[in-house]
């Protein structure tokens, strides 16, 4: 029996520029790499690159001038309530900076105890002592600071609260900030209302207008076209943007699953095999000690191989070990469950008691979770994963 199953390495890669041919670049790095490591490609193996780098060969960016060209052509340039925002200098600093210089005021609601991917502004201990009910109470910053007085992040030592408050008035805007968890909120100070949050904003747009708000808008609706020669991306707009210089955004990238297609054929016809690919940003997990959940980006691949769709299939070996075959051993248990393994229809297992415990998620998640853990998000120089036997299981020699 082989003893080796799933592989996943970090290829490296040049360094990416605007213009260049991303999915040859790909090509190219994971066949030297085949020629380097003595790897066989097989049918089924998958190629990844991080959309960092996709955007990039793109030139996918936008300035913060063009950020506030389209807010306030979108708003008017007035009083604007901006929900929900995550706690990042990297994700959202300069989105806010771009929303201030294009507005009057900001009225700026954070949710408490934690924005929505993790970062903590106040931890729920001390909510219960100072007898707080985030799910009920608005606080006003002054109300906030007499309870909590200034609290930093544990990871950046950044007081949020003060940071996005300078920032915008350093931007002639003036800035008022609340704290709560109902979007609806900001109706109190203004009809005009941008959204941050990146996976609950459908929700958020629809409690909105159905409150009477005269202007609603998501992250997704901003720049989603074209402004002033900018980047864009018409399907989440500035959703899974990064900061890239002082004045200057990366935006997500556009047109993934051509990407990935090409990637897939040029690979494919270089070694006869079958092989999948995809693009892929933050993965979908959470961090058990900094409580931060990671998928700051609105999915976690972008763009894949039909070959990638779908979710796992499969039996949970202890169970089958403990219950079916509990007076096996040996060979005897190993046959047996080979013989149950390959017995697999396509049927959904969900439900199933054999398959409890196993994880029900995308295969896009999953294995875009497993390819941002393995090229990290700083000096690594892997921006392209390949992975080997993933879809194997206990009956592959």
């Amino acid at each position: 029996m082989r003893t080796i199953g799933t592989v996943v390495r970090g290829v490296r890669a040049p360094i990416i520029r605007q213009g260049d041919d991303i999915a040859q670049i790909t090509a190219d790095s994971v066949m030297e790499a085949w020629k380097e490591a003595g790897i066989s490609p097989c049918d089924r193996d998958v190629v990844a690159v991080t959309e960092s780098v996709v955007a990039r060969a793109q030139g996918n960016y936008a300035t913060v001038d063009q950020i506030a060209a389209d807010i306030r052509a979108k708003t008017g340039g007035k009083t604007v309530g901006v929900a929900f925002p995550i706690l990042s200098r990297n994700r959202f600093s300069l989105l806010l900076k771009g929303f201030a210089r294009g507005c009057e005021k900001i009225v700026l609601l954070l949710s408490y105890p934690s924005d929505e991917v993790g970062n903590h502004l106040v931890d729920w201990d001390r909510l219960d002592e100072a007898g707080v009910n985030p799910y009920s109470d608005t606080l006003t910053l002054a109300q906030f600071r007499e309870k909590f007085g200034h609290i930093v992040h544990p990871f950046t030592g950044v007081d949020y609260i003060d940071f996005y408050s300078d920032l915008i008035r350093g931007e002639n805007c003036a800035v008022e900030v609340i704290f709560g968890n109902k979007v609806t909120t900001l109706l109190d100070y203004t009809d005009t209302v941008l959204t941050c949050d990146i996976h609950t904003r459908e929700r958020s747009k629809r409690l909105l207008h159905n409150a009477g708000a005269r202007v609603v808008l998501g992250l997704d609706d901003i720049l989603c076209t074209s402004v002033d020669g900018s980047g864009y991306n018409d399907q989440y707009g500035l959703l899974g943007s990064n900061k890239a210089t002082e004045e200057t955004v990366k935006l997500f990238p556009r047109d993934c699953y051509t990407v990935a297609e090409r990637i897939s054929k040029l690979l494919s016809d270089a070694s006869g095999k079958r092989i999948e690919a995809m693009v892929y940003g933050d993965g979908a997990f959470k961090d058990p000690v900094g409580k931060i959940w990671e998928l700051a980006d609105p999915v976690v691949s972008p763009g894949y191989t039909t070959g990638l769709i779908g979710t796992p299939n499969e039996l949970k070996l202890k169970y089958l070990a403990d219950n079916d075959f509990g007076d096996l051993k040996g060979d005897e248990l190993r046959q047996a469950i080979e013989a149950r393994i390959r017995a697999k229809t396509g049927d959904s297992l969900v439900g199933n008691m054999v398959s409890e415990g196993t994880t029900p998620r995308r295969l896009t998640d999953l294995i875009g979770s497993l390819c941002d853990l393995t090229s990290g998000s700083g000096d690594k120089g892997t921006p392209i994963v390949y992975i080997q036997g993933y879809f194997d299981n206990y009956t592959n020699e």
